[in-house]
């Protein structure tokens, strides 16, 4: 250890934590760690800390790949290295990606230019490389382009990196120590990609007084003498690093047995995990967990230690659930697992102890019974069913459904004292249509808008500005054909190629947007019983929001005022859990809240231009309030119909793509919302009609009116 950071052994608490990444020091196959926690809990301090109790490792003399020279990569671009190559021990590296790194960076970059011109195949390597045979972290993994994450899990998984470009390829080993951490209020990581990081820890600050006291003195003896700090610190750094090595020297060793395999697979049965890398993730790191205790013998303790670590983030969830593991629930599986293995081996036994009846006179025959059974004969749950999941927070199934006979012209003071700022329930979840804001735009890559990207379908071809980053082959050929003459060349010489006559290929894929919720909480909504409905629809778009990579924002209107009930944030989990709380009741402001998204919009575009937004606007159109300052004119009075309208007109007129989602209902109609849409100059879709029908039909509405 070299004193410059905190030393591993002097973090106070964070038990979990600590046991997950040194299982993965011990067994990288497990596939890393992702810690989910608030700031400031000393996430990033805990990982730069690991690095220095590794083992150093030994590498080929001068390879930028890092080869063992006991089993040097054969397809290493620094190769091949001979037997006798030189070699040198170093410590492990801690290499850190940051968000806003590219795919070259990540994966290493090849350089067409001179693989065209000068026929050289020149790779750079990128931070996968550096990463090999050490710990590669990734702050904040959650704000990662989800193509760059599918790059670093695909190399994690496969201890492989692989980069290609027009037909030139560079392979590489890639075999590291993945630790990735987020704090979920800045948004959460898809299921896809959440399923392919081995553990799961929750970080939090401790909440006795004596830890946290104990925690702010040790941080400050160390800001005081790092040096003299690591010194006392140095000899449990020792031994936690002698103690990593034993472990992985055991680690082949250790037997998982057949008992005890099938009580993984009773685990993972009974929390419906998905798919069967959780088996294999809680099996590796139970194998894990007995070589750091020194055993050669997986036991029920080591598969429960394991579980804890490898199910939370993997089970069936409600959309916007936080991760979570019942520990009644997991003993149950233990036991089931336990018991069906019992009985398994005590049929295998009577069946081995049971004479002969065939007449055969073969004492031996019983011994194939046993041989002859596998572990998955009678299926991983042994035949016990689980225990039942918990009963959701809130049922749909019983909500009274909207009638159609309500009273249009009912007041909405008389619903105020009637039901008082009730927040309803949310109603049930659908898949909606597409909304796709107009145009061609040129943000952070996402799901939901053309836009101009880094990658997607070849549209067109361009002359470079700077370095090559995706070549248009044939629009280069096209531009060095006329030179070929006049450049010398005879057939069947290959074609002369000048940087001139590099052409780059212009990609068009999908952006990401920011949808900001305008929703009409005033008792117009409460009255028709419908707001459950409308929270219901509202989550359905936050949902399809999350899975197309959006900031989201919310604003609500009721009463006299409007309110930023969100700010624009990538957590959209924040929003559902404020959107299930929202009460309803009073007047309808509907100026207030148009004006508040005025505000709200042209302040994200000064902070983030590149992003486009997109207003959903959620209402009957009634406007019973007038924002302050615009209740009355001079000489006259202004409707609150009239000031609704101008506001819309503002951001028609900022060039902001809308949304109207009608939620009036019952047998006359006013059509408010649509003349509102009208003057926002975008669609209106009823409720009914916000379910995914036909993708082109709600892609068509917004290109209409555009």
């Amino acid at each position: 250890m070299t004193g410059k950071g905190y030393p591993f052994s002097a973090i106070v608490g964070m038990d979990e934590l600590r046991l997950a990444l040194v299982l993965n020091a011990v067994s990288p196959a497990i596939g890393g760690v992702l810690v989910r926690g608030e700031k400031g809990t000393a996430k990033s301090t805990m990982v730069r800390a690991l690095a220095a109790v590794l083992p150093d490792v030994e590498v080929v003399a001068g390879c930028r790949f890092s080869c063992d020279p006991a089993s040097p990569d054969p397809h290493c671009p620094d190769g091949p290295h001979e037997p006798g190559a030189g070699t040198q021990a170093r410590p492990a590296r801690l290499v850190e990606l940051p968000v806003g790194a590219s795919e070259d960076r990540l994966v290493g970059a090849l350089d067409i230019e001179r693989a065209l011109t000068e026929g050289v195949k020149a790779y750079e390597p990128g931070l996968l490389a550096a990463a090999h045979r050490g710990v590669l972290y990734v702050d904040e993994v959650n704000l990662l382009h989800d193509h760059l994450v599918d790059l670093l899990l695909d190399a994690a998984a496969l201890g492989t990196c692989y980069v290609e470009r027009e037909g030139v390829s560079v392979r590489h080993a890639a075999r590291f120590l993945l630790v990735g951490t987020m704090n979920p209020e800045e948004g959460e990581l898809r299921p896809q990609l959440l399923d392919r990081f081995g553990l799961t820890v929750q970080a939090a600050a401790p909440r006795d007084l004596g830890e946290r006291a104990e925690v702010v003195r040790r941080r400050m003896a160390c800001d005081a003498d790092p040096a003299g700090f690591a010194g006392r610190w140095r000899a449990a750094e020792d031994e936690l690093a002698r103690r990593i090595r034993a472990a992985r020297e055991l680690l082949p060793r250790v037997v998982l047995a057949d008992a005890v395999l099938r009580q993984v697979a009773s685990v993972c049965a009974a929390f419906e995990v998905d798919g069967l890398r959780a088996d294999l993730v809680t099996a590796r790191a139970a194998v894990a967990h007995a070589a750091w205790q020194g055993r050669v013998q997986v036991t029920a303790d080591d598969v429960r230690t394991a579980a804890m670590l490898a199910l939370p983030h993997r089970r069936r969830r409600q959309p916007f659930d936080a991760p979570d593991l019942d520990e009644d629930q997991l003993e149950e599986a233990l036991a089931d697992g336990a018991a069906d293995g019992a009985a398994d081996t005590a049929s295998q036994t009577d069946t081995a102890s049971q004479p002969d009846t065939a007449g055969t006179g073969d004492g031996d025959r019983p011994e194939h019974g046993p041989d002859d059974r596998g572990p998955d004969d009678r299926g991983p749950g042994g035949g016990t069913p689980a225990p039942g999941e918990p009963p959701p927070a809130a049922s749909h199934a019983g909500e009274p459904r909207e009638a159609s006979g309500h009273d249009d012209g009912a007041d909405d003071r008389a619903v105020t004292r009637r039901a008082p700022a009730e927040a309803a329930a949310p109603g049930a979840v659908f898949r909606v249509r597409r909304l796709e804001i107009p145009g061609v735009g040129a943000g952070a890559a996402g799901r939901r808008s053309r836009a101009r990207t880094d990658a997607g379908r070849v549209t067109g071809a361009l002359v470079p500005r700077g370095r090559l980053a995706r070549l248009h082959l044939a629009a280069t050929v096209a531009a060095a054909a006329p030179h070929q003459v006049a450049r010398g060349r005879r057939a069947p010489e290959p074609l002369r190629v000048r940087r001139a006559d590099l052409r780059e290929a212009r990609l068009e894929g999908r952006e990401s947007n920011l949808v900001l919720f305008v929703v009409d909480a005033s008792g117009s909504m409460a009255a028709r019983a419908r707001m459950g409905a409308v929270k219901g629809a509202v989550l359905s778009l936050l949902l399809d929001a999350y899975q197309r990579r959006d900031k989201v924002g919310m604003i609500t209107f009721r009463g006299s005022a409007a309110k930023l009930l969100l700010p624009p944030t990538s957590s959209v989990e924040a929003a559902a859990s404020r959107l299930a709380a929202l009460p309803t009741g009073g007047r309808t402001p509907l100026a207030a809240g148009l004006l508040r998204a005025h505000e709200v919009l042209r302040t994200e575009r000064l902070r983030d231009p590149r992003r486009r937004p997109l207003l959903v606007l959620v209402t009957d159109g009634r406007a019973t309030g007038v924002p302050p300052g615009q209740a009355v004119r001079p000489g006259a009075a202004v409707s609150p119909v009239a000031a609704a309208h101008r506001a819309a007109a503002l951001l028609a007129a900022a060039g902001v793509a809308s949304v109207v989602v009608d939620c009036e209902s019952g047998p006359v109609r006013l059509d408010l919302a649509a003349a509102i849409a009208q003057t926002l100059a975008g669609p209106v879709l009823r409720l009914d009609e916000l379910a995914a029908g036909p993708l082109a039909d709600s892609v068509r509405a917004l290109r209409e009116v555009a």
